[in-house]
């Protein structure tokens, strides 16, 4: 959302910005790794991280800050208030109950995508995908559908410059081939991704989309590699996700 250059905080946007500089590769941060990651001076980050220890978002022993357990009231109130989650959560349970699979609804976020909301066997949480849980899009099923909803023109801007990690050792990071096989999944309407976010984590999407046809989210199943292989997955799960897309079209 763009606003006039008189409404915009800077203030805020730098404490934001600060706050955004911890994740799971980086949980512990002091006041020089903040402003690296900010983009902003070392007192600024200093300055800021004092603040939001002071109002109770920041833990520190005084050199290095962490997240607070307050911060999660931010996440719990939009996975209470928000339309999407409540929306998809009846049909995730229900496809859980019929296939004993974990499911998961996504959106995009910057680079990383976003559980909003899941469900299936529990076994799945030690890989990390509960609630709340941030992902890389590159190298994840729900990613690349998002991506493949974006146009051409979007997809190659959100390309362009940027770094792909690698987290395992099957993790596609060329961008050429990264754009190759986003290019397949815009025709193919469906995405699979095997241990390429993480060992042991083999995942299909579909997009979901609303009744003006825009991809708001997207609906993955984590399971056995063996269901995604070949005529197994096109058989049973492909038209699983299938039917639940188009079921919840009308509600999202």
């Amino acid at each position: 959302m763009a606003i006039a250059k008189a409404d915009f905080i800077e203030g805020m946007a730098k404490g934001m910005a600060v706050l955004e500089s911890f994740d799971t590769e980086r949980q512990r941060l002091n006041a020089t790794l903040a402003a690296q990651r900010a983009g902003i001076t070392r007192a600024a980050a200093r300055r800021h991280l004092l603040t939001l220890a002071h109002l109770g978002y920041l833990e520190t022993d005084g050199s290095h800050f962490w997240l607070a357990p307050k911060v999660l009231r931010f996440s719990g109130s939009y996975l209470a208030s928000a339309r999407l989650p409540r929306a998809l959560q009846p049909t995730l349970n229900r496809l859980a109950a019929h296939t004993g699979e974990s499911f998961s609804a996504v959106v995009l976020d910057g680079e990383q995508v976003v559980i909003i909301a899941r469900s299936g066997s529990t076994r799945m949480l030690a890989y990390g995908l509960h609630l709340g849980a941030r992902l890389p899009a590159h190298a994840t099923s729900t990613g690349r559908v998002l991506l493949a909803a974006k146009s051409k023109t979007d997809f190659n801007a959100w390309l362009k410059g940027r770094e792909l990690p690698r987290l395992t050792s099957r993790t596609v990071t060329g961008p050429k081939e990264f754009r190759a096989l986003v290019e397949q999944v815009r025709q193919d309407d469906w995405c699979v991704a095997s241990e390429e976010h993480e060992l042991g984590v083999h995942a299909l999407a579909v997009p979901l989309r609303n009744m003006q046809g825009q991809s708001v989210a997207a609906l993955n199943v984590v399971t056995a590699p063996q269901r995604l292989e070949g005529p197994a997955m096109k058989r049973e799960l492909l038209p699983l996700l299938q039917e639940a897309a188009r079921e919840l079209r009308s509600v999202l």
